[in-house]
């Protein structure tokens, strides 16, 4: 995937028509696959330009705050250069400034249509626990069903938790295992239980089970869903 850099917005050329062939690039290409109804990583990374923009319009000098998590020391220093060097030139200055108003309005029915997708197939996800839920729900096994498709995707899970300044967070990490073919016998709970006879070192897991009525794309849309859906639940039962 094409991406911007994180400062491309006031890196090399200010140009105002360069600057836009650059966006309306990545833009189409983020439109095509949304159209497509692949979700990530083109969701993630919009979203995060698109508040790293306003962020710098909102107050150019708190650059650090501005790009909390993509720029290393040494790529603050360097764009605090570069803003001391532009905040002398008027000009230049407006010039940003019509770059990032004109990149947040086009930026903006992308999102939206993004967000439209992510309602839409979260209503399309339905998540049930399979068998007793142990009084440990962060490590367990996710069963997948995507739309008509012939087969139960097994993925082991396990939360981590994460904390910043203000807050704590909840992750999870999946890892794929095997799958199971549609047949009468393949029920959630018997995949649950062969999982416990076959894999010994969780005896007692937590087995949910989440199948959507539509099919989508697997890794960019179906499954980063069905891991915010998973957190959910585990959530709300802890």
């Amino acid at each position: 995937m094409k991406s911007l850099s994180t400062n491309w917005f006031i890196e090399g050329s200010i140009d105002f028509e360069h600057k836009e062939y650059i966006l309306l690039s990545y833009l189409q290409q983020i439109n095509q696959h949304f159209h497509a109804n692949k979700l990530y990583p083109d969701l993630n990374d919009l979203v995060f330009h698109y508040n790293n923009l306003k962020q710098f319009k909102e107050n150019k000098l708190m650059l650090q705050q501005a790009f909390p998590r993509r720029l290393t020391q040494a790529d603050i220093e360097a764009v605090k250069i570069t803003y001391e060097k532009m905040v002398k030139d008027d000009t230049l200055m407006l010039e940003i400034e019509q770059i990032i108003s004109y990149a947040l309005t086009k930026m903006d029915p992308a999102l939206q249509e993004g967000r439209e997708i992510y309602e839409f197939v979260e209503s399309h996800l339905n998540i049930e626990v399979v068998g007793v839920m142990p009084l440990y729900p962060y490590q367990g096994y996710m069963l997948l069903r995507n739309g008509d498709e012939q087969s139960t995707r097994v993925y082991e899970y396990q939360v981590t938790i994460f904390e910043s300044k203000d807050e704590k967070y909840r992750g999870v990490n999946t890892s794929f295992l095997k799958s199971y073919t549609k047949r009468f016998i393949h029920t959630p709970e018997a995949i649950r239980t062969d999982l416990i006879y076959t894999r010994k070192d969780l005896p007692n897991p937590a087995v949910y089970h989440i199948e959507s009525d539509i099919s989508f794309p697997l890794e960019q849309t179906l499954l980063p869903l069905a891991k915010q859906c998973l957190i959910k639940s585990i959530s709300r039962a802890a």
